[in-house]
């Protein structure tokens, strides 16, 4: 008798540590602005997600460092969890690693880093005021665009980033950061220009700094998007 009683308590207690995980993963959609959750295949791939919910931004990055969800942890050196001040009110995301950024671990520490470091400048800021990570968190080989099985592994890590930083307002740097963020499929030309929303948070779309270096006619749209960004980071509208 006391063996069943037993019995029934641990398959209770594994119903509530269910329930917590479902919770914490619909946080996860909650934090990029999904309102419906189909039964399959994401409850499905659910069941195979790392149980580990990290409440501190370091327990999160070496959960991220460890990561073997996807094929890029087989040729990547290390992965690039993300920088800088936590809580902030600025969040900056691009889109994946850079041969530089592998070497290093960092994000945004090449050519480009550079260039954003003086958008960031223009604006008055420095970029030890802000957070910077990248929707990929490993270098995807030859720089190529994150496939979808990519984008799926890493959106949790993404999101748990920024309920633990705490932004007031996200740049989003290129068309996968945007797509990623936004869960809309049209060109950066027509997500650019305008505020969007997530979960309560103010989006800004621009043109990735690496994008700006081979095309240096976008630099007049980009600086747009930064006075945007700064005038919402100060309390005004669009």
């Amino acid at each position: 008798m006391a063996l069943q009683s037993l019995s029934a308590r641990t398959k209770l207690e594994d119903v509530k540590e269910f329930i917590r995980l479902l919770g914490s993963y619909l946080e996860y959609l909650e934090a990029l602005g999904v309102e419906a959750v189909p039964a399959y295949p994401e409850i499905k791939s659910f069941l195979d997600l790392d149980p580990l919910v990290p409440s501190t931004l370091p327990e999160l990055e070496a959960e991220i460092r460890r990561c073997r969800k996807c094929p890029l942890h087989r040729t990547r050196t290390q992965a690039v969890p993300g920088e800088g001040p936590c809580p902030s009110e600025i969040m900056i995301v691009g889109e994946a690693p850079g041969r530089e950024e592998d070497l290093e671990g960092r994000p945004f520490v090449g050519q480009a880093g550079r260039l954003l470091q003086k958008m960031l400048q223009a604006i008055g800021l420095e970029r030890t005021q802000v957070y910077i990570t990248n929707v990929v968190k490993c270098r995807p080989p030859g720089n190529r665009t994150p496939e979808s099985e990519e984008l799926r592994a890493c959106r949790p890590y993404l999101a748990r980033q920024i309920r633990l930083v705490k932004p007031k307002v996200i740049l989003a740097l290129g068309a996968v950061a945007a797509r990623s963020l936004l869960l809309e499929e049209g060109p950066l030309s027509k997500l650019r220009g305008r505020p969007h929303r997530i979960d309560g948070l103010q989006v800004v779309v621009s043109y990735h700094p690496a994008y700006l270096l081979r095309n240096p006619a976008a630099k007049r749209a980009a600086w747009e998007d930064l006075q945007l960004f700064r005038k919402l980071l100060s309390g005004g509208g669009p």
